[in-house]
């Protein structure tokens, strides 16, 4: 084929897609945008050499853009591009040496370039410009309509603009290259400020869910601009997946991705493998054939354009032993940076952070759940007694696993009166569960079919736990209640407890006084009993301490602001009503709280 032929103007230059001149080419920040800086150099060519048109001429695989330009006729002007069928710079990128050309149209290398005929180029004097390490990322050049016989002067003077110009080129690389630095110091600054917060983050709650929401918001933006979090169960398939974006508008498209993903990996997913093998998956270059090839939705795909995928890395979520519970998925958009080796050892340090998380949230999912069923074991069935009504809750405290020591009671005597009991055993393990219930059964065993007065029986409760060496101190309240014409008659002794609160029908609240030493102590003291009468309507509550009792105030003001919930309540609360009210308020509870309350009917 001849140089002149009509495939001339297809041949590629190689030096154009170079990898290493377009990341310098990207480097300096520039596009067909005007740059004054750039613009003065194009001037002064022009005015030096007395030329029409003067370009400062970038060249990347595909066009050439003007960042400096003079004297460019319209569209051109406008636009400051060209595509390489229109470029004569893009052979100074080739031959890295001057091209100097009198008449363009009588050289076989580029008389068939569009620029001559739709640019009116004739005359052309480029010269290279290059970045520090001598590439050539385009040209200084000179143009003129009409032939021209181009001096020395006119060379050494356009190589000594080009020569300037580079070093402008050159001073943009190294601005571009510090910032680029500096971004990345305090990005490894706030990975490490990240992952040295990580453990205390993920450690601060025992929920599963909450600790993946915390990961996932940990890590997006600053390590991806989306996320994915996918855990397994006992067979190893997909139980659950939670995203977050960075843009908040895409919050239903992800969950959307998230609900189809679970159950919707095809055989060659990536996520699937790094699920299978324990090893992570990085593309540090992806698109949407990606999403295709790994899914078997196709729905999936279209989403995926919409949350914008460019690179992605995904590692495996190891338990104790290496056993692989999850993945974490990292996703960057089209334009964000490809990941690297240093986001996969962060990406690995955050899996096996978040295996420890959810492996242990997992662990105390399950140890809760066993010391609620002990603790809910324990506690008794209301009676049902004619002329009162009974209502009672147990609840243990939030985020802990530990059986609780707070218990409740009522049973109904042959003689037709009803005991009731609430007490706290101190600790809260199942040594302190183990005791309470062995507590809760003296109490029973001690007043069952007795007629003596309450406080005689918590003397004798306080006998009992001496001589049987129940190892703990105790707090309790003991009631005898006894139907008569004129409502309830409420007889109680206080060890150590607090008191119990009278609800009046009318909606008024009074604490009943009278409180005593704890049980258990080494010498038994003396009881004192008390009497109260429940009017029909009257509400009688036993609580523990959980109700009221907060590290960041005195149990006092605890106390203050249940009477005045209960007043702010109203009168006329049915019982059931009442206890949950009183335990949706103690939200975040720091202590177990029961609750026994009854009412004269």
């Amino acid at each position: 084929m001849s140089e002149d032929g009509p495939a001339r103007a297809t041949v590629p230059i190689p030096a154009l897609s170079d990898r290493d001149r377009l990341r310098s080419l990207a480097e300096t920040d520039l596009d067909a945008v005007a740059d004054e800086s750039f613009d003065r150099f194009a001037r002064l060519v022009g005015d030096l050499l007395d030329v029409p048109v003067a370009l400062v001429s970038l060249v990347d695989a595909d066009r050439q853009f003007f960042p400096g330009a003079a004297g460019l006729p319209e569209p051109w002007a406008d636009r400051r591009q060209t595509p390489l069928s229109h470029s004569l710079c893009q052979h100074v990128v080739d031959i890295e040496m001057p091209l100097v050309l009198p008449d363009a149209r009588l050289y076989p290398r580029v008389r068939l370039n569009l620029a001559i005929k739709d640019l009116g180029v004739v005359a052309y004097a480029g010269m290279p410009l290059t970045d520090l390490d001598g590439r050539v990322l385009g040209s200084l050049c000179a143009i003129d309509s009409k032939p021209r016989a181009w001096t020395g002067e006119q060379m050494r003077t356009l190589a000594d603009l080009a020569a300037a110009c580079s070093s402008e080129l050159r001073l943009r690389i190294a601005l571009r290259g510090a910032e680029g630095a500096r971004r990345r110091a305090e990005e490894a600054h706030d990975r490490l400020a990240m992952l040295a917060g990580m453990s205390e983050m993920l450690g601060g709650t025992l929920d599963v869910a909450t600790a993946v929401d915390r990961l996932a918001h940990a890590m997006v933006p600053l390590l991806a601009d989306w996320c994915l979090i996918t855990l397994v169960d006992p067979a190893g398939r997909p139980r659950s997946v939670t995203g977050v974006h960075r843009d908040t508008d895409r919050g239903s498209d992800l969950a959307r991705f998230a609900l189809l993903l679970t159950t919707n990996l095809g055989p060659a997913s990536q996520i699937r493998a790094v699920l299978r093998t324990g090893r992570p998956v990085m593309r540090g270059a992806a698109d949407l054939d990606d999403v295709a090839r790994g899914t078997t939705e196709p729905e999936l795909v279209s989403l995926a354009e919409r949350l914008g995928v460019g690179s992605h890395l995904t590692v495996p979520i190891t338990a104790a032993g290496g056993r692989v519970i999850g993945a974490v998925t990292l996703v960057n958009r089209p334009g964000r940076r490809g990941f690297d080796d240093s986001d996969l050892r962060t990406a690995q340090d955050l899996g096996v952070r978040a295996g420890q998380a959810v492996g242990n949230s997992r662990l105390y999912g399950e140890q809760r759940h066993v010391a609620e069923v002990l603790q809910h074991s324990m506690l008794p069935t209301l009676p049902a007694v004619p002329g009162m009504e009974l209502a009672a809750r147990y609840l243990p405290a939030a985020d802990r696993v530990e059986v609780g020591g707070d218990w409740y009671d009522a049973f109904v005597q042959p003689d037709g009166e009803l005991v009731a009991a609430i007490g706290d055993v101190a600790g809260h393990d199942i040594e302190a569960a183990a005791t309470m219930g062995q507590l809760r059964n003296l109490v029973r065993g001690n007043a069952y079919g007795r007629v003596d007065p309450v406080e005689k029986l918590v003397a004798h409760l306080d006998r009992a736990m001496g001589g049987l060496r129940v190892p703990t101190v105790a707090t309790a309240v003991l009631a005898r209640v006894r139907p008569t014409a004129d409502g309830l008659l409420v007889s109680w002794c206080n060890a150590g407890h607090p008191p119990p609160l009278v609800i009046r029908v009318d909606g008024t609240v009074s604490v009943a006084t009278g409180r005593g030493p704890l049980l258990g102590l080494a010498r038994p003291p003396r009881r004192t009993g008390r009497t109260l009468l429940l009017a029909p309507g009257d509400t009688l509550l036993l609580h523990t301490d959980g109700l009221i009792e907060r590290r960041d105030q005195p149990i006092d003001e605890g106390q203050a602001e249940l009477l005045q919930q209960i007043t702010d309540g109203g009168p006329g609360v049915p019982l059931n009503l009442l206890c949950d009210r009183l335990l949706a308020a103690a939200d975040r509870r720091e202590d177990d709280v029961a609750l026994l309350a009854l009412r004269a009917a």
